[in-house]
């Protein structure tokens, strides 16, 4: 039997200049710091390996690590990825133009490894058209050395039907992760939040013939490890390399070593969320949550949906009646946020992540709850470029272009808004400066044309008023109690809007301290929503 065990830094030998590297993560979790930290030392001390190809589905970083390691002029030529909004290093090399960069769908990325894995050129899907995936726009191109280049995606016809086709990207070494490895290099996960799409990965590139790492906590004798238990067999792992440090160099999760209420190995007493205060991100989140009814299948994205969903549904007394999922295959439980994104505490089940995206894809999410940076009169959605910031797509195009409802939760301006919130309205303290609503989106992330046609449910909910996407684009249906319909919600949008001849306000005990006494209308919304 060949030794498969290697340090990192003898690990790093496989790397050749101008390789293409695939790594698997999301934010910290898969993160391989000891061979990521032996290749950035490698690079900084002898300027080799350079020239490289990074290829990665989810965002695979906290600020600080994880690919992090690898945002070095030289070290990568080019970085296929979906998503870097935890990642500055790599924002600031993509918008400065020193990497090639191409930003690809999320799912996509992973059902790409998983067919190139079964000997496919590719992946063809509708996800991604009419946004800048799509050939017609920018195909994916994030900066002006990508778009000197060809887009790796295709606009193809199948049965006269549209499709996007993401060509297959030949991969020389990848780097996974696990918790066990043996002498024949057989993978377990036991002590990983996640188990993501390492075994597509760890195919992909022996189709190619390439050089499967894997990095483990823990190097064991050949046959102790149960064979259900085996997440990657040994058949497909040339390297296997033992931490050096654990705690550091293969934490869990960016704020935890390890905790096995991650993985569903131990069950902890879930108590009541505390009460968010009255402020107008609540204000958001309640009227958001009146889109939810008993059963609903639900996908959370970051920042305000993910920080207020929750907790409202919870001091509502809805939680438990609600099924929450993360894209990155973690469904039920509570999810986390922040850096920490990607897992849930008490999970009730966590699957691979392109199974995860196979789900989205084929319309299982009920109710999608995501933010918004810009939003033109088209209902067209960007969250994936703005000025020099390029945070690209994440699973955002798979989720929404497939989800039965959208709902997007944003405020209203930026930069400098106050309001107050109290007595069942809302007061406009000082407005922000910047404009959310704008005359035409700076990138399409979501096309407001694609969910015409498919017949979705859009919203748009903000502090002051709250759109539905119809035929002919945004129409305003609601506004909040003390907001004046001319100077605070049309004069600060650059772009039209039709005003509904029902226009309403907004439900008053969204705008009250004690609780909305949302029970009775949710439980109401399952006759609406079967």
């Amino acid at each position: 039997m060949i030794e498969k065990k290697k340090t990192a830094e003898q690990a790093v030998d496989y790397i050749q200049p101008r390789s293409t590297l695939a790594v698997c993560g999301f934010t910290l979790m898969g993160a391989c710091e000891d061979i990521l930290k032996a290749i950035e030392d490698r690079y900084l001390e002898k300027k080799e390996p350079s020239h490289l190809t990074l290829l990665h589905a989810a965002g695979h970083s906290d600020r600080e690590n994880g690919i992090e390691h690898l945002a070095h002029e030289g070290l990568v030529e080019k970085i296929i990825g979906s998503h870097w909004g935890l990642a500055p290093k790599w924002g600031s090399l993509i918008s400065t133009n020193k990497v090639e960069a191409h930003c690809l769908s999320q799912g996509q990325l992973t059902h790409l490894f998983r067919d190139m894995a079964s000997g496919k050129p590719g992946t063809y899907t509708k996800v991604g058209l009419n946004t800048f995936l799509d050939p017609v726009l920018e195909g994916g191109r994030m900066n002006a050395k990508a778009l000197e280049k060809e887009s790796l995606v295709d606009r193809i016809k199948i049965k006269n039907e549209d499709y996007l086709f993401y060509n297959m990207v030949p991969i020389d070494v990848c780097i996974i992760r696990g918790t066990s490895g043996d002498e024949y290099g057989n993978i377990t996960m036991e002590e990983e939040a996640l188990k993501l799409e390492s075994l597509a990965v760890a195919q992909a590139t022996k189709r190619f013939g390439g050089t499967v790492i894997v990095q483990v906590k823990n190097y064991v004798e050949r046959g102790s490890l149960k064979a259900k238990n085996v997440v990657i067999p040994g058949t497909c792992v040339d390297v296997v390399v033992e931490t050096e440090d654990s705690y550091l160099n293969h934490r869990q999760t960016s704020s935890t070593a390890y905790n096995p209420k991650y993985t569903g190995e131990a069950r902890v007493p879930t108590n009541k969320m505390e009460a968010l205060p009255l402020n107008m991100r609540k204000v958001i989140g309640r009227r958001a949550a009146c889109e939810l009814f008993p059963d609903a299948i639900v996908n959370l994205g970051t920042g305000i949906p993910g920080d207020t969903i929750g907790p409202v549904s919870s001091e509502e007394g809805v939680l438990q009646d609600i099924n929450l999922t993360i894209e990155s295959g973690a469904i039920g439980g509570v999810p986390k946020g922040g850096t920490d994104f990607g897992i849930s505490e008490n999970p009730e089940a966590i699957i691979e992540h392109p199974s995860q995206f196979d789900f989205y894809n084929g319309r299982g999410v009920d109710i999608t709850f995501m933010g918004g940076a810009e939003i033109d009169g088209e209902g067209n959605v960007n969250v994936s470029k703005f000025g020099k910031v390029t945070t690209g797509c994440g699973g955002f195009i798979d989720i929404t272009q497939n989800a039965h409802k959208v709902v997007y939760c944003l405020t209203f301006t930026a930069s400098g808004l106050r309001t107050t919130v109290g007595d069942g309205k809302l007061t406009i303290d000082q407005e922000g400066s910047v404009k959310k609503f704008k005359g035409k989106v700076s990138q399409i992330t979501f096309s407001g044309h694609n969910a015409v046609q498919n017949q979705q449910e859009v919203y748009i909910v903000t502090e002051r008023a709250v759109f539905q996407l119809g035929e002919n684009g945004l129409v305003l249906t609601e506004i909040a109690p003390g907001v004046e319909l001319q100077k605070d919600v049309l004069d600060q949008m650059e772009c039209k809007c039709e005003v509904s001849k029902d226009l309403k306000e907004m439900d008053a005990s969204i705008f009250m301290e004690e609780k909305m006494g949302f029970e009775e209308t949710f439980y109401k919304n399952i006759l609406i929503n079967s």
